[in-house]
Protein backbone atom coordinates (compact mmCIF):
# COMPACT_ATOMS: atom_id res chain seq x y z
CA UNK A 1 0.00 0.00 0.00
CA UNK A 2 2.89 2.34 0.73
CA UNK A 3 4.27 1.77 -2.77
CA UNK A 4 0.92 2.70 -4.30
CA UNK A 5 0.82 5.89 -2.25
CA UNK A 6 4.33 6.82 -3.35
CA UNK A 7 3.49 6.18 -7.00
CA UNK A 8 0.35 8.29 -6.85
CA UNK A 9 2.04 11.22 -5.14
CA UNK A 10 5.13 11.08 -7.37
CA UNK A 11 3.16 11.79 -10.55
CA UNK A 12 3.69 15.26 -11.96
CA UNK A 13 0.32 15.42 -13.71
CA UNK A 14 -2.13 15.65 -10.83
CA UNK A 15 -4.78 17.93 -12.38
CA UNK A 16 -5.68 17.55 -16.04
CA UNK A 17 -7.32 21.00 -16.08
CA UNK A 18 -4.03 22.80 -15.37
CA UNK A 19 -1.58 20.40 -17.03
CA UNK A 20 0.40 21.79 -19.96
CA UNK A 21 -0.98 21.34 -23.48
CA UNK A 22 1.59 23.63 -25.13
CA UNK A 23 3.57 22.70 -28.22
CA UNK A 24 6.76 20.73 -27.61
CA UNK A 25 8.30 22.50 -30.62
CA UNK A 26 8.98 19.30 -32.58
CA UNK A 27 6.46 19.50 -35.41
CA UNK A 28 7.28 21.38 -38.60
CA UNK A 29 5.34 24.65 -38.55
CA UNK A 30 2.70 24.60 -41.32
CA UNK A 31 3.36 28.23 -42.23
CA UNK A 32 7.05 27.45 -42.82
CA UNK A 33 6.98 23.88 -44.16
CA UNK A 34 4.75 23.54 -47.19
CA UNK A 35 5.52 19.89 -47.97
CA UNK A 36 3.28 17.02 -46.82
CA UNK A 37 3.99 15.61 -43.35
CA UNK A 38 2.97 12.50 -41.41
CA UNK A 39 4.00 12.23 -37.76
CA UNK A 40 3.22 9.90 -34.88
CA UNK A 41 3.76 10.96 -31.27
CA UNK A 42 3.80 9.22 -27.89
CA UNK A 43 3.68 10.75 -24.42
CA UNK A 44 3.35 9.29 -20.94
CA UNK A 45 -0.27 8.52 -20.18
CA UNK A 46 -1.97 10.85 -17.72
CA UNK A 47 -1.32 10.60 -13.98
CA UNK A 48 -0.02 7.34 -12.49
CA UNK A 49 -0.70 5.47 -15.74
CA UNK A 50 2.32 7.28 -17.21
CA UNK A 51 4.58 5.08 -15.11
CA UNK A 52 3.50 2.11 -17.20
CA UNK A 53 2.02 3.28 -20.49
CA UNK A 54 2.03 5.90 -23.22
CA UNK A 55 -0.72 7.59 -25.20
CA UNK A 56 -0.10 7.81 -28.96
CA UNK A 57 -1.59 9.87 -31.77
CA UNK A 58 -1.18 10.53 -35.49
CA UNK A 59 -0.88 13.88 -37.30
CA UNK A 60 -0.95 14.56 -41.03
CA UNK A 61 -0.51 17.72 -43.06
CA UNK A 62 -1.15 17.69 -46.76
CA UNK A 63 0.92 19.77 -49.17
CA UNK A 64 0.40 23.51 -48.48
CA UNK A 65 -2.16 22.85 -45.72
CA UNK A 66 -2.35 25.61 -43.07
CA UNK A 67 -2.89 23.07 -40.26
CA UNK A 68 -2.46 19.44 -39.31
CA UNK A 69 -5.25 16.95 -38.94
CA UNK A 70 -4.73 15.01 -35.72
CA UNK A 71 -6.30 11.62 -35.12
CA UNK A 72 -6.36 10.06 -31.68
CA UNK A 73 -8.40 7.66 -29.61
CA UNK A 74 -9.47 8.75 -26.12
CA UNK A 75 -11.56 6.80 -23.65
CA UNK A 76 -13.43 9.65 -21.99
CA UNK A 77 -15.19 10.34 -25.29
CA UNK A 78 -16.87 6.93 -25.17
CA UNK A 79 -18.04 7.61 -21.61
CA UNK A 80 -19.79 10.72 -22.97
CA UNK A 81 -21.50 8.86 -25.82
CA UNK A 82 -19.00 10.06 -28.48
CA UNK A 83 -16.76 8.03 -30.78
CA UNK A 84 -13.39 7.12 -29.25
CA UNK A 85 -11.67 8.16 -32.48
CA UNK A 86 -11.34 11.93 -32.53
CA UNK A 87 -10.21 14.13 -35.44
CA UNK A 88 -9.34 17.79 -35.14
CA UNK A 89 -7.38 20.55 -36.88
CA UNK A 90 -4.43 22.29 -35.22
CA UNK A 91 -1.11 23.95 -35.94
CA UNK A 92 0.39 22.25 -32.84
CA UNK A 93 0.11 18.47 -33.30
CA UNK A 94 3.02 17.96 -30.90
CA UNK A 95 1.24 19.31 -27.81
CA UNK A 96 2.11 18.01 -24.38
CA UNK A 97 -0.27 15.23 -23.38
CA UNK A 98 -1.63 16.75 -20.17
CA UNK A 99 1.78 17.68 -18.83
CA UNK A 100 3.82 14.92 -20.48
CA UNK A 101 6.24 15.94 -23.22
CA UNK A 102 5.73 13.83 -26.35
CA UNK A 103 8.39 12.04 -28.30
CA UNK A 104 8.25 11.67 -32.05
CA UNK A 105 7.90 8.04 -33.11
CA UNK A 106 7.70 8.66 -36.83
CA UNK A 107 8.18 11.50 -39.28
CA UNK A 108 7.61 11.16 -43.02
CA UNK A 109 7.87 14.25 -45.19
CA UNK A 110 7.72 15.35 -48.79
CA UNK A 111 6.75 13.16 -51.72
CA UNK A 112 6.60 9.95 -49.67
CA UNK A 113 4.20 11.57 -47.17
CA UNK A 114 2.08 12.97 -50.02
CA UNK A 115 1.88 9.48 -51.50
CA UNK A 116 0.96 7.82 -48.19
CA UNK A 117 -1.55 10.35 -46.82
CA UNK A 118 -4.50 9.08 -48.93
CA UNK A 119 -3.74 5.52 -47.74
CA UNK A 120 -3.57 6.70 -44.13
CA UNK A 121 -6.88 8.56 -44.42
CA UNK A 122 -8.51 5.52 -46.02
CA UNK A 123 -7.22 3.36 -43.15
CA UNK A 124 -8.48 5.88 -40.56
CA UNK A 125 -11.93 5.70 -42.17
CA UNK A 126 -11.88 1.90 -41.89
CA UNK A 127 -10.64 1.73 -38.27
CA UNK A 128 -12.83 -1.04 -36.82
CA UNK A 129 -12.87 0.14 -33.18
CA UNK A 130 -13.67 3.84 -33.73
CA UNK A 131 -16.46 3.69 -31.13
CA UNK A 132 -14.72 1.47 -28.57
CA UNK A 133 -12.15 1.97 -25.83
CA UNK A 134 -10.81 -0.50 -23.27
CA UNK A 135 -7.67 0.31 -21.29
CA UNK A 136 -6.45 -3.29 -21.36
CA UNK A 137 -6.08 -5.26 -23.54
CA UNK A 138 -7.52 -2.76 -26.01
CA UNK A 139 -8.71 -1.31 -28.26
CA UNK A 140 -7.25 1.95 -26.99
CA UNK A 141 -5.11 4.90 -28.07
CA UNK A 142 -2.18 2.63 -28.92
CA UNK A 143 -4.29 0.17 -30.90
CA UNK A 144 -5.19 2.93 -33.36
CA UNK A 145 -1.76 3.94 -34.75
CA UNK A 146 -0.67 0.30 -34.65
CA UNK A 147 -3.64 -0.63 -36.83
CA UNK A 148 -2.87 2.25 -39.21
CA UNK A 149 0.73 1.02 -39.44
CA UNK A 150 -0.46 -2.49 -40.27
CA UNK A 151 -2.75 -1.14 -43.01
CA UNK A 152 -0.03 1.13 -44.42
CA UNK A 153 3.19 -0.85 -43.90
CA UNK A 154 5.16 1.68 -45.95
CA UNK A 155 5.01 3.92 -42.87
CA UNK A 156 7.38 1.50 -41.12
CA UNK A 157 5.85 2.50 -37.78
CA UNK A 158 7.43 0.92 -34.71
CA UNK A 159 5.46 1.31 -31.51
CA UNK A 160 7.27 1.59 -28.17
CA UNK A 161 7.21 -1.19 -25.59
CA UNK A 162 4.98 0.87 -23.27
CA UNK A 163 2.29 1.20 -25.97
CA UNK A 164 -0.07 -1.07 -24.04
CA UNK A 165 -2.90 -2.15 -26.32
CA UNK A 166 -0.83 -2.05 -29.49
CA UNK A 167 -0.93 -5.86 -29.67
CA UNK A 168 -4.72 -5.79 -29.86
CA UNK A 169 -4.51 -4.80 -33.54
CA UNK A 170 -2.39 -7.83 -34.54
Amino acid sequence: MLCLGILLTACSNSDWRTASRESAGMAPKPEEVKEAVIEVYAADAFSWRGWFAVHTWLAIKTQDAPEYTVYEVVGWRVNRGLPALHEYQTDTPDRYWYGAKPQKLLSVRGDKAAELIPKVIEAVNRYPWANEYTVFPGPNSNTFPTWIGLQVPELELEMPFRAIGSGYAD
